[in-house]
């Protein structure tokens, strides 16, 4: 089974990844873990992708291409994998479509307004717990910890709408590259957890 999930930040993408990757057995790849772990290896790849990110580029997607291609074709894919991040537009796919075969595209599809809030009214701890001011009833410390919590440096306004109208413009020739190729299946993110985990499962079989 191989899958890919698309879904714009916020849309619940990571908490979905973990929850399918554990049902089906399947590693949850996700881009900026790969980067993470070649650049700490220090092997070849990672070095060229750590000069870009060093200078806050983007990593080319030759590049990016290239490392999941490696990661794709080691012993804990040969049943099936769950990319998160990848592709992230068309070159990307048509690449990937050349040494792998994908069977289904999920994508977490959310209205970008709600997103807007979601993020923005986010507030985290450091121990990892995560909350939303809505439910927070004018609380500011965490209810696990006790600890004092805060709004992420990237999780301001002006940042989540620059964060979400680039996901758009990229991704919205993906979704109709997928579309086209029968492949994508959309889900509504708007709503709870559990519920989005079902109806993906379902798609999935």
């Amino acid at each position: 089974m191989n899958v890919i999930l698309l879904g714009a930040p916020g849309a619940g993408k990571g908490t979905q990844a973990t929850r399918l990757a554990e049902k089906y057995g399947i590693p949850h790849i996700s881009t900026g873990d790969i980067f993470r772990e070649n650049i700490k290896k220090q092997t070849p790849i990672g070095v060229v992708a750590k000069s870009y990110i060093d200078k806050g580029q983007l990593v080319p997607d030759e590049v990016t291409v290239e490392i999941v291609k490696q990661r794709l074709a080691m012993d804990d894919c040969k049943n099936g994998y769950l990319l998160d991040g990848f592709p992230r537009n068309t070159f990307q796919a048509e690449e990937l479509d050349k040494f792998s075969t994908v069977e289904k595209v999920v994508d977490i599809d959310v209205d970008l307004t709600k997103l807007l809030k979601r993020i923005t009214g986010r507030r985290v701890c450091v121990c990892g717990e995560s909350f939303h001011v809505d439910f927070l009833n004018g609380k500011t410390t965490c209810d696990k910890c006790g600890s004092e919590l805060y709004q992420r440096a990237d999780d301001n306004e002006e940042t989540v709408k620059n964060r979400l109208s680039v996901y758009q413009n990229q991704t919205a020739p993906l979704i109709e590259y997928y579309q086209k190729a029968g492949k994508l299946v959309l889900i509504n993110g708007d709503q709870s957890i559990d519920k989005v985990f079902e109806d993906i499962t379902k798609t999935l079989g």
